[in-house]
């Protein structure tokens, strides 16, 4: 069971995905087993405080919300609840996404390995302390944002060059997938990997240089930060 706001989406999720949907949380809450909150940081305390008396211990509730700890989500909930806090990414919708899952004080192993079978469903998942999730936050999480930015980039480069658009997207969708595959697959170094392209003199390396003298690799590395600074933020919301 789902549920929406609006009745008229509740009726699209139903026609499109064949789940139940209803505009009453504390039904949905009740019925459930898990319950998996999916909501904008900025509004997930509200909604689940709204509803907080429908929660039980014997259920496990998996947050996927950035920024919010699970020490806020079981103040909203009365009693001990299990909280699983999860950091995943847009990649889910191709089952390809990176999730990090962290236990909340009442959270037992079982509510652990629950959320890593379904996340599992949909990509990768490991686990690690809380206190490291605004950083997943700001890598993984925001990661995907980054490298399409990169992508973008680089197909307008490409018709900058005279390629049509669909010729350039095709070779860097491709080259993109086809280097995270050798980062995996090789288990080398992406300084091994980057040398391996980079020849003397050649033409890599000209436009290396230019990358460092445009400080490229710092502003990935503020950016990054920056990311992790504004989840510090909403938790403290």
């Amino acid at each position: 069971m789902c549920t929406a706001r609006r009745e008229e989406r509740c009726a699209e999720l139903e026609r499109d995905h064949g789940v139940k949907a209803t505009t009453d949380n504390r039904l949905a809450v009740e019925s459930a087993e898990v319950v998996l909150v999916a909501l904008k940081p900025q509004v997930l305390l509200t909604v689940v405080d709204a509803v907080g008396a429908s929660f039980r211990p014997d259920q496990t509730v998996i947050s996927v919300a950035a920024g919010i700890p699970t020490a806020a989500i079981q103040d909203a909930i009365p009693g001990e609840v299990p909280v699983v806090r999860v950091m995943t990414n847009t990649p889910v919708q191709v089952d390809a996404a990176m999730s990090v899952v962290c236990a909340g004080t009442h959270a037992a192993e079982s509510d652990l390995v629950l959320a890593e079978e379904i996340l599992g469903h949909v990509g990768s998942v490991i686990r690690l302390g809380e206190e490291h999730l605004n950083a997943v936050t700001a890598l993984s999480g925001s990661g995907p944002a980054y490298l399409f930015l990169l992508a973008e980039a680089m197909i307008d480069a490409g018709i900058l060059l005279g390629l049509p658009r669909d010729v350039s997207t095709e070779l860097i969708v491709q080259t993109m997938v086809g280097s995270a595959r050798m980062l995996r697959e090789t288990g080398a170094h992406p300084v091994e990997l980057r040398e391996m392209v980079t020849s003397p003199g050649g033409t890599t390396i000209a436009a290396i240089r230019e990358l460092e003298s445009a400080r490229v690799r710092a502003a990935f590395l503020d950016a990054i930060e920056a990311a992790k600074l504004r989840a510090e933020e909403l938790a403290g919301r």
